[in-house]
């Protein structure tokens, strides 16, 4: 069962989450990230997979790009106040199952939403501490998300995947493993660090 779920909306910022997806598969196993496009068999009912998967995973990260609180259907009706709207459906699934939830911002500009802008059943996304991944300097970004996520796994085995899935021995980090902080009010689990992500040298 894939630790990681990646929650996405297909026409925002396809090529960052590719690329997002590439990098955590790279550092963790793909066999560790449900991605629906990879992840979900041909035949298959996507739906009770879906739901599972929201249900059972320890980690799911929200990919969030310019385009995801406002994207519309044909009608003008926003996606997101459709009932049946996947991405809410997912997040909403994964809250309720008291599995952790990180919004992963995809640019430089992009927003975590107000919770005024999202429906109640994941008005609690717009309290959770964030990762941004800025395409300036996006090499960097990406292995932040990728120290964040393994930081949240702690036994998870990490380093370079073979194409056989077996894992070799991480190559040396000549640079200051990195941890990230947050400051917690009212004693809840939620992160929240002035709206931004904040990192700290070990």
């Amino acid at each position: 069962m894939p630790r990681v779920f990646l929650s996405f909306r297909k026409p925002d910022s396809r090529w960052m989450r590719d690329r997002v997806y590439r990098a955590l598969s790279e550092r963790l196993g793909a066999h560790e990230i449900f991605k629906s496009s990879q992840s979900i068999p041909p035949g298959a009912d996507f739906a009770e997979i879906l739901r599972r998967q929201a249900t059972e995973c320890e980690l799911m990260c929200v990919l969030i790009g310019p385009g995801w609180t406002d994207a519309r259907d044909e009608d003008g009706v926003r996606l997101l106040d459709r009932a049946h709207d996947w991405v809410r459906l997912e997040i909403a699934t994964a809250l309720r199952a008291g599995n952790r939830v990180v919004p992963v911002l995809l640019g430089d500009a992009t927003m975590l939403p107000d919770a005024s802008a999202l429906p109640a059943d994941i008005g609690e996304l717009a309290r959770l501490q964030f990762v941004r991944v800025p395409e300036t300097h996006l090499p960097e970004a990406l292995q932040h998300l990728g120290d964040a996520v393994t930081a949240l796994l702690p036994d998870i085995a990490t380093g370079p995947v073979a194409e056989s899935g077996d894992r070799t021995a991480p190559a040396a980090d000549p640079e200051p493993s990195m941890t990230m902080t947050a400051h917690v009010s009212g004693g809840g689990s939620a992160y929240q660090a002035a709206r931004d992500q904040t990192i700290r040298p070990a």
